[in-house]
Parts: structure tokens; sequence; C-alpha cells
């Protein structure tokens, strides 16, 4: 008999697509002096390839004739923000941001890239991450005369550079960098000039490229094959990288004791085609799939995922256990997000809106279900109820992560340990929860083997609670965010 858990009033607070994991954001960015090549149209096209990191707004800054202009809307690349673009067009310097916000700051003063003014002339920055001193640097900003518009910790940081901008672009991101505290990948672009930096442990990606004379830097390499550029190599933590007239400049502006990229990416985040530093994202899943497959066997008759992220370890897993893979799940692509105050009965209805089962591919069979996480229960338990009405004999789920049991404080949209269903239950809690025959999670020791031989070392704060950043000033257990991002 299902096991009956009383969600807790943080749950209510989520988004109505707040049972999975959500990142924060993608950046792009492109120096194409000399090249031919429209960076703002280069900008939009590696956009669109990284609006898996966030789909509630996007924005692209150009620099052309002296000036930073940008443009900016609510919603997805692909909608109203297009029709702005051509307005930005014939610039040879470019960057762009989709972002993701968390618990309802979403707004288009909030939307990046940032542009500031600075004694250089104006800035813009577009950022993926999470600055955890951001508070303690606005307040010293503001008491020196600073003035913010927006309330994310991304203007903190575009302030902190153009605060010490007349050093030079390197050394005011050098000086920023050994400020800062917590995640970061950034672009950064002066009316002569783009940046690449990433933050000294490299908790989030930024890769580098090139296209026909032009140098490029993204959230993830697949953006780069949307719009036919080399992938060169990753920005390494801490390095700051400088593309202008000059050619490329790398310069190394801090060192960390230890390396801590989110292992999160390779679970979810990232998309399937993208290599981050060294380590197949596909990969990484099948093998998942494969250690799953030894370590949690089950007796059914099919193997099926929940799409799109779990398809990769579930092919892993049927291929290491020698069952058939089925599709079980359909995903409706054309469901987009919504932002009506979320409720449970209306989390219900997005499950049914976004997943249909297929009845011929289940009916009267022992389904293996993988998924790559379990954040609140609430999905799975409806996707369990779902197969089950469509004539599934058992319905088992394995899951290509260990459970969640700790917040992120670096990136990601949990914030509290009363959001995580893992935190607060058993496994055989979980599974009564969601009412599966059987319920099994993939090990730490085994995730980590997933992504042997990557030039990092991981954060997996999520799984096991241990930060690559002292977090102890965050860890209230009320959900508050330190700033609206």
């Amino acid at each position: 008999m299902p096991l009956r858990i009383r969600l807790p009033k943080a749950y209510e607070r989520l988004k109505p697509d707040g049972d999975c994991m959500n990142e924060e954001c993608g950046v792009f960015g492109l120096y194409s002096d000399g090249s031919g090549i429209d960076a703002a149209e280069a900008t939009y096209y590696g956009l669109f390839a990284l609006q898996h990191r966030g789909q509630e707004s996007a924005g692209i800054a150009v620099s052309r004739k002296g000036r930073i202009e940008c443009h900016k809307e609510m919603g997805l690349v692909s909608g109203r923000f297009c029709e702005g673009l051509s307005a930005l067009s014939g610039a040879s310097l470019a960057i762009g941001h989709v972002r993701y916000s968390t618990m309802g700051d979403s707004s288009l003063c909030n939307a990046q890239p940032v542009v500031v003014e600075s004694a250089a002339g104006p800035l813009a920055v577009a950022h993926n991450g999470n600055i955890i001193n951001a508070h303690e640097l606005r307040a010293e900003l503001e008491s020196e005369g600073v003035a913010f518009q927006t309330t994310i910790d991304s203007e903190v940081a575009a302030q902190l550079i153009a605060k010490n901008i007349g050093e030079g672009i390197t050394q005011s991101v050098a000086k920023a960098a050994e400020r800062l505290k917590g995640s970061y990948a950034m672009v950064l672009m002066t009316k002569t000039q783009l940046v690449g930096v990433r933050d000294p442990k490299g908790m989030r990606p930024l890769a580098l490229g090139s296209l026909d004379g032009a140098y490029a830097f993204a959230s993830e390499s697949c953006a780069f094959d949307t719009i036919g550029a080399e992938f060169i190599r990753d920005v390494r933590p801490g390095e700051i990288i400088v593309a202008d007239k000059r050619g490329l400049k790398s310069h190394q502006a801090v060192h960390a004791n230890d390396t801590a990229l989110c292992i999160f990416e390779y679970v979810y985040f990232a998309r399937p085609d993208s290599d981050i530093d060294g380590i197949s994202v596909h990969r990484a899943r099948e093998r998942a799939g494969e250690l799953l497959a030894i370590s949690s066997p089950a007796d059914v008759d099919v193997v099926a995922a929940v799409p799109d992220s779990s398809l990769h370890a579930a092919m892993g897993f049927a291929k290491q256990a020698g069952l058939p893979f089925t599709i079980a799940l359909s995903k409706n692509r054309y469901m987009g997000r919504t932002f009506i105050e979320p409720s449970q009965d209306r989390r219900e209805m997005d499950v049914s809106l976004k997943f249909s089962a297929l009845k011929r591919n289940v009916r009267g069979k022992r389904v293996l279900l993988v998924d790559d996480s379990i954040v609140r229960g609430t999905t799975s338990k409806r996707i369990v109820e779902m197969l089950r009405t469509a004539g599934a004999k058992e319905v088992h789920i394995r899951v290509s992560s260990p459970p969640v049991m700790h917040p992120c404080y670096f990136g990601i949209d949990t914030s509290s340990y009363e959001q995580l269903i893992g935190a607060n239950h058993s496994v055989e809690e979980i599974r009564r929860f969601i009412g599966a025959d059987s319920l099994s999670y993939l090990s730490i020791e085994d995730l980590l083997k997933t992504v042997e031989g990557a030039a990092c070392n991981f954060c997996a704060g999520c799984f096991n609670g241990k930060y690559p950043e002292d977090v102890s000033a965050l860890t209230k257990r009320d959900g508050k965010k330190l700033l609206d991002r």
C-alpha cells in the first residue's frame, strides 16, 4: 500500500516543474572582428542550443560604434526574442544568456546580460552560477556609492569588475575573482574585448571554441556544433581568457587547491552531445545505467526511461542486463512553461500534460523505469500511477544517481532540506510513497566511476553534504535565498 507522506509547505513554493533539479543559466559569447561573422546571429543560435539550461528569459548584448546595446525578453529564445534580433545585426562582438530563476523572482529587470557603466565605458556580463557572498559584496559596493539596477548576484560581480576596470580588463576580473565566493562561469564584454572566466573550483562549465577566425565561449560544447565552430578546450578553473584584435590571451587568476565541477551536469543538466572537462555526457549517463544494472537488477520484461535525460542511462541498463528497451512514456515537447501559482492538483495536471503512457508497450508487462533523479517524488508517483493505469503489471524504479539529500548553494534551485524527499524519508518510504514495486538508486561510488578520467574533481554536495566552499552561514532550513536569482 502506498505510503501517505504529508508534503511540506516548501513544496508549494516551487514552480510547477519543481520535481526536478533545475539549473540556473546558459552563457554564450563570440568575438568575430574581421571574420565577417554576424556575432548577434551566431550568439542567437548558440543560445538556442543552450535553451535547456534556462527557459524564463533570454538576452543578447552587442558592441557597436563604441556602445553596448542589449535586447532582452521573457520566454524562450525562439519566441518574441527573435523579433528584436535584427536590431542587433552587424556587430562583431556579442554575449548572450538564457536564464532559469528560482522561487518567483523571474522578471525582465533581472534578465541578463547585465550592463553596467565603468570608468572605461560600458561593461556587459552574463553569468551562470551563484555567488554565495553576494550580500556582503553588495553592501560594501553600496556603501561606496554604487547604485544597483537588479537584485541578482550577477550584477554584484559586474560592479566589482567595473570598480577596477582602469587597470585593464584582465586585472579587474582577476581582482574580482579573488573576492567572489561560490560558482561562476561568466562571459564579459567591453566595447572591444570578449572575456571568459571560470571560478577557481570550476563548479560551472565553460568551453572555448573557434570559427573561421572568430572565438567563442559557451556553457557547453554542443553550442559550437550548432554554429559550426570547433571545440578548442575547456576554460580551466580560475582561468581568464581574453579575445580581442590581438588574438587570445590566457591568465591564470586564481589557483584552487581542489576542483569541484557539479556532477549533476552529467546526471541531468547538460545535453548528451556535450563534452565537459574531457568526459562525454552521453557516455557518463550510459555508464551510470550499466552500473545500475549490475548493482540493482530486477526480474522484469522491459526497460524504459523517463524522457529525455534518462534515455541514455536506460539504454545502458538494458544493454548491460540483456533486456529489451522500450518507450513507455511519450513526452509532449510543445508544453510551454507556466507561471501559474502551483498547487498539488495543478502539478498532477502538468504531469499528465507533459507525459502520456504508451499502453501497447507496457500492458501486461513488468516494467523497469529509469529516472535520473527524484527530488520531491510527486512526479514519480504520478508516472507510476500512469503506467499502472496503462496496464503495466509491475513498475520498478531505478535512479541513475544517489538520493538527493542536501540542498545546493551553488546554482541549483534546491535551497532547503524541506524541499527534498530524500532528506526526510528512507528509500523504502519513498518507494511506498511513489507506489513502485521496487526502488533503487545508484551509489555515489558508482556515480564517480562514470566520470573517471575527467580533467577535474567533482562536487557531490547534494548527495553527501560535502561542499567545496564553507556554507555554514547558508544552511538554514527555511528555504531562504541569499539573493534573488
